[in-house]
């Protein structure tokens, strides 16, 4: 069997950041698939699953909430590496095309206040994993470290 896309990047090389995985064709609409990496694979610690899982409901929230883009997210969720996050999109889209929603994502993270959407039994089925603390100090470093400022080393996969 061939390799699936994501498992042709070289991990070794990869910096936090957003990359276009991928590019589909379902009918007549491009589906843009991004890698939001936010922490260095194989380097860093991975995220624990209740921050990660925290930050999934604010961010899908957010994204299917956005005046702009609700209508283009088809998905926005964690990988199993736990990573960082896959965020589907219809359009074709380059990497800095979307930097400006996924700033504004992470600062609606950061910022937070509340109870967490969907954190209840009737509407999660593990409503109880979740860090809100922890999730918005993730999403403060990915906006100081990669976010603000970023440049291409961190919107283009490297090269092999």
């Amino acid at each position: 069997m061939e390799k699936i896309t994501s498992f042709t990047i070289n991990h070794l090389k990869l910096l936090p950041g957003i990359y276009v995985s991928r590019k589909d064709k379902v009918n007549d609409t491009t589906v843009t698939t991004f890698d939001i990496r936010m922490t260095r694979p194989n380097f860093e610690p991975v995220m624990n699953t209740a921050e990660i899982h925290t930050m999934e409901h604010l961010g899908a929230t957010f994204l299917r909430n956005h005046q702009l883009f609700a209508s283009k997210v088809l998905y926005f969720g964690p990988m199993g590496c736990r990573t960082g996050f896959y965020l589907l999109l219809a359009g074709d889209y380059k990497s800095r095309d979307i930097v400006p929603l996924i700033t504004e994502m992470y600062e609606f993270m950061r910022d937070f206040e509340g109870e967490i959407p969907g954190a209840a039994a009737r509407d999660c089925g593990n409503y109880l994993d979740m860090n809100p603390g922890m999730a918005k100090y993730l999403a403060r470093k990915f906006l100081d470290t990669v976010l603000y400022g970023i440049d291409d080393e961190h919107l283009i996969y490297p090269a092999d």
